[in-house]
């Protein structure tokens, strides 16, 4: 679980973050949405170390960031595995040392233990026997699939994912939007995704919140989200008139279980 308190940010007179806090829980899929400029990156980067914030604290499984020394921080690091945008790979190495890479810098096991924890990863995302090929080679949802074995190759307890979903066609989008859920439940990962792509925030949002000008302006789940009030986040997620018309099929098709449910159970009665 990681949970954050009241964090602010500023860069000179921009103030980009102004007191957000929540719990991402482990086990599930905790996105984090919201427009351009909204603080969503920001946010991310503070999680992860890469900007301290000005204000308010960080808790990884209860433990303050603030209060950690420098060997508590790189012990946490150890503990945290990150898709990036562009997934990231080393061009000049092979898919084998890209995911073997983490394993080089933090660990001492020999060359065998390190192959074998290497295959069961990209066995795990469905690239078995890949090994020597070179970014170059692969597509670019095979490139995302290796980042995410790269991601998970030292076991983390969190995963940060950072538009996961970046230049996919949609079916492929999919594909890796359920390995994601997948790994996250399967290892009950602390997971959080930045993210832009609907059908991610529709299908694997089980925690959602959605930033507007640097603040925490909704949260909840995917089930709940069609039902909000909030005019700028029905704006940003129901942008066009397709997807505005398919929110109230939802809605309807919702209140109609609704009503069923009732009318079942006063015949039972």
């Amino acid at each position: 679980m990681i949970e954050f308190k009241d964090i602010e940010k500023s860069f000179g007179e921009k103030q980009v973050l102004r007191g957000v806090s929540a719990v991402m829980k482990a086990g599930q899929c905790n996105l984090i949405i919201g427009a351009s400029g909204s603080g969503k990156t920001v946010l991310m980067k503070c999680l992860v170390g890469l900007f301290e914030p000005d204000a308010g604290d960080i808790f990884y499984s209860g433990d303050s960031f603030n209060a950690m020394n420098t060997e508590a921080r790189k012990a946490l690091r150890q503990q945290i595995g990150m898709l990036f945008q562009g997934s990231a790979l080393f061009d000049s190495m092979t898919v084998e040392q890209n995911i073997m890479f983490p394993l080089d810098m933090f660990t001492h096991n020999n060359y065998s233990d390190k192959l074998k924890r290497v295959n069961e990863v990209l066995e795990r995302v469905n690239l078995t026997g890949v090994n020597k090929k070179f970014p170059a080679e692969l597509s670019g949802g095979m490139k995302k699939r290796v980042g995410i074995a790269r991601a998970i190759v030292l076991n983390p307890k969190y995963l940060f994912c950072d538009e996961p979903n970046s230049g996919l066609d949609p079916q492929t989008s999919l594909l890796i939007d359920k390995l994601i859920q997948e790994i996250t439940i399967e290892y009950n990962i602390t997971t959080i995704v930045n993210t832009h792509d609907m059908n991610s925030v529709m299908e694997t949002g089980d925690h959602i919140i959605y930033m507007y000008d640097g603040l925490k302006e909704w949260e909840g789940s995917n089930k709940e989200i069609i039902f909000s009030k909030n005019q700028r986040l029905n704006n940003f997620i129901f942008a066009s008139e397709f997807l505005r018309d398919a929110k109230d099929m939802r809605m309807l098709e919702a209140k109609g279980k609704i009503d069923n449910d009732r009318n079942m159970d006063e015949l039972l009665k």
